[in-house]
């Protein structure tokens, strides 16, 4: 592992932040977990302190599941590394796969399914929070499943563990980190929300190029560290 991994799933994760199928719903989920309405939002009447704690909850639920995804595929590394020249291979190419369908060059059906929990109440707990974020990572939207498999894949081809919740760490961070400072700032969201939008097609290129590149560091082996 590199510092050029780290900073790929650092990034990765900010990418995934702002993929056109989460961005919008951001003030849906803090709304929910918090318990403030979309009104109160807007209008900067609600509870700031409310809505941070019960955001840092949320990341650290959904930090907690990725993590212990990252720590899985190191020890699955483990298992392959006998054959770690041929695996790298075939991860770099499912790799570029996923960057190739979030640019839009080619369609994979099975990464556009998508998994939903209906919930009747809208009073969310502290806890309930945490927990709330624990279930979103594991019934994500599509447009975080090829990034964050990607960076799994990446996870897969180390043989220690602490290597693959390092880097799982930092994409929760990636993706944890600007979620916060929305919930902070969640009245001004809504204004640069609009001036983000119209760069929706952009930021699925530049997704889908971050993952083609790390398809062909990995396939390449030593690329990476040039």
């Amino acid at each position: 592992m590199t510092n050029v991994s780290i900073t790929i799933a650092l990034f990765a994760g900010i990418l995934s932040f702002v993929s056109p199928c989460v961005l919008p719903l951001i003030p849906a989920y803090i709304s929910y977990i918090s318990g403030v309405s979309l009104q109160e939002m807007q209008s900067g009447t609600a509870s700031t302190k409310r809505i941070t704690i019960s955001a840092i909850l949320f990341v650290l639920g959904f930090s907690t599941v990725f993590i212990a995804l990252g720590a899985s595929a190191t020890t699955l590394g483990k298992l392959l590394a006998t054959n770690m020249r041929t695996f790298r291979i075939i991860a770099g190419s499912i790799i570029i796969l996923f960057g190739l369908h979030i640019i839009g060059i080619i369609k994979l059906k099975f990464l556009n399914y998508e998994k939903k929990m209906q919930i009747k109440s809208k009073k969310t707990s502290l806890i309930g929070a945490y927990l709330m974020g624990f279930a979103f990572a594991f019934g994500w939207t599509p447009c975080v499943g090829p990034i964050l498999g990607a960076i799994l894949a990446e996870t897969s081809t180390y043989t220690t563990m602490s290597k693959g919740i390092i880097l799982l760490s930092f994409y929760s961070l990636g993706l944890g980190i600007p979620f916060i400072l929305t919930a902070i700032a969640i009245n001004k969201f809504f204004f640069l929300f609009k001036r983000i939008k119209k760069y929706f097609h952009t930021i699925e290129i530049i997704s889908g190029l971050l993952l083609i590149s790390l398809g062909l560091l990995l396939i390449f082996e030593n690329g990476i560290h040039f």
